[in-house]
């Protein structure tokens, strides 16, 4: 299951200038995924890119019936402290995803990076909007590359990286 499956990393702000072009290059890829015989899509179901991912692949599965979204959340209580606007976004998502995975049901120190672990560590490739050098998405890209899973950074001129 883990050559079909692939993971999304990215950044919870995005600037709305740049929303739109993200989105589109995000549905090439995932649509070239899945035509390389990519069929479970796993996010952690954060604000911004993570929201992006899911709703991309939500998008698709209208196309393309076969294909799953997983959501990897870090804990139950992820959208405390969240606005309501996001929180119904965030409910449509779950209520549309095909698997819900809880990594515990209350926040701990260093859930989001367990949580960031065990999507990367079921994939074999991981889709990453990656523009700066620290946090917790660059700890992720850095992670599956040193894990031998291939990653294709958005944020690129050209979007696909090699691991190593």
């Amino acid at each position: 299951m883990i050559n079909k499956t692939a993971c999304f990393t990215g950044h919870r702000k995005i600037a709305p200038e740049h929303q739109k072009e993200i989105a589109g290059r995000l549905k090439q890829i995932v649509e070239k995924l899945i035509w390389e015989g990519y069929c479970y899509f796993g996010t952690g179901g954060a604000l911004g890119f993570d929201t992006l991912a899911a709703q991309c692949v939500l998008l698709l599965k209208k196309q393309y019936a076969h294909i799953k979204l997983i959501l990897v959340l870090p804990c139950a209580t992820q959208t405390r402290g969240w606005d309501k606007k996001d929180i119904a976004v965030y409910e449509q998502i779950k209520g549309q995803a095909d698997k819900v995975v809880y990594i515990s049901q209350e926040y701990f120190i260093g859930c989001m990076f367990k949580r960031n672990r065990h999507l990367v560590d079921h994939s074999s490739v991981c889709v990453a909007y990656l523009t700066q050098k620290t946090g917790g998405t660059a700890y992720t890209v850095r992670y599956a590359g040193q894990n031998g899973v291939r990653v294709i950074n958005l944020a690129e001129d050209s979007p696909t990286v090699d691991p190593n």
